[in-house]
């Protein structure tokens, strides 16, 4: 590992004046699960590595208002596990509470932050060689495209490079509409969950919009009452593992019927994947499982699978008919 300084301000307005204009120079510090092993594979090189682990306050807090909406604030520093053990999170937003609680192992979800799920990088094998001159590297090829790509995008159509985005809160967050408060030296900005992210194409881009010298200090969450959602993810196997097919359900039932529904894809495309196509086969109608097949075939409307990864159009199809069952209050049949 590269030697690097080391700085652990006490609050963000610290942090700002060290932080750079561009990426590489400078890192942030959430709970360390992914930069230090970028650092040790040398992909990350940083002269500087700022904590934030010295922040206390909201940044380190879960903060739920009272009325109707309901607002509830999580602070980037939050760990994951404080995410998944939350009450009100567990009964407002069970598909946030869900995801958070199977993240990697219980070391990882105790050190993991909410602001470092978000803006981790990708993990794409090829990326994370040092030895592999790929296109988020300066490179000039994409290597998962025409390589060992089983694990890759299945909707890949206009981008250049086919990782996947790794977060598995993006999903659940972007479908229950939650937004985050970002701050720089520009002053505070907040910024729709569904537009935080993006796929990056070149070594000057991350898998998300910030700037180099902003950081995430809060998302919200505003919710009315009897929103219903669920996470349902599809593994190769249940510990320390990313999905290789995530899908979040969410929506209120007037009547018996589904309204407002929102279907967010994970793992399968450079960035969390909203499908309109999935929620419109669901509006309106009840929670069957003939509605919640006919969802899941319409999210996979479009897919283009590479080389060795055309089966994950059947698991996520799977994943979105369970995750709007599981949303509905369904009996899970699969695990009986």
């Amino acid at each position: 590992m590269k030697n690097f300084t080391y700085y652990r301000p006490a609050t963000v307005e610290l942090a700002l004046p060290v932080l750079q204009e561009k990426w590489g120079p400078c890192e942030l510090l959430g709970g360390g699960t992914d930069l230090h092993d970028l650092q040790k594979n040398y992909v990350a090189q940083p002269d500087t590595v700022v904590s934030l682990t010295g922040l206390g306050g909201a940044f380190t807090q879960i903060q739920a208002g009272r009325g109707s909406p309901m607002t509830i604030a999580i602070g980037a520093g939050v760990k994951l596990a404080s995410i998944a053990a939350d009450p009100t999170i567990r009964e407002r937003c069970a598909a946030l509470a869900a995801a958070a609680g199977i993240i990697g192992g219980p070391q990882i979800r105790n050190m993991g932050t909410l602001g470092g799920n978000l803006c981790q990088r990708n993990r794409c094998w090829y990326f994370r060689d040092e030895h592999v001159p790929c296109l988020l590297k300066g490179g000039r090829k994409c290597y998962a495209t025409d390589g060992e790509n089983e694990y890759h995008a299945i909707f890949t159509q206009g981008h250049p490079c086919v990782i996947v985005h790794p977060s598995t809160l993006a999903p659940p967050l972007i479908a229950l509409g939650a937004t985050a408060d970002v701050v720089g030296p520009k002053g505070k900005r907040t910024i729709e969950l569904a537009k935080f992210f993006r796929a990056p194409v070149n070594d000057t881009q991350r898998e998300h919009v910030l700037a180099p010298n902003e950081v995430v200090t809060q998302v919200n969450i505003s919710l009315d009452q009897g929103v219903s959602s669920a996470s349902y993810e599809v593994r190769h196997k249940q510990s320390y593992d990313w999905p290789v097919a995530q899908a979040v359900v969410a929506f209120k039932l007037d009547g018996g019927r589904a309204t407002n529904v929102k279907v967010v894809l994970g793992h399968v495309a450079p960035t969390p994947l909203v499908s309109e196509a999935a929620a419109k086969a669901l509006e309106g109608k009840a929670v069957t499982p003939e509605t919640a097949t006919a969802a899941g075939v319409a999210a996979c409307e479009g897919a283009k699978p590479l080389s060795q990864n055309g089966y994950k159009v059947k698991l996520l199809e799977v994943a979105v008919k369970r995750a709007a069952l599981t949303a509905a209050g369904a009996k899970k049949y699969w695990e009986a």
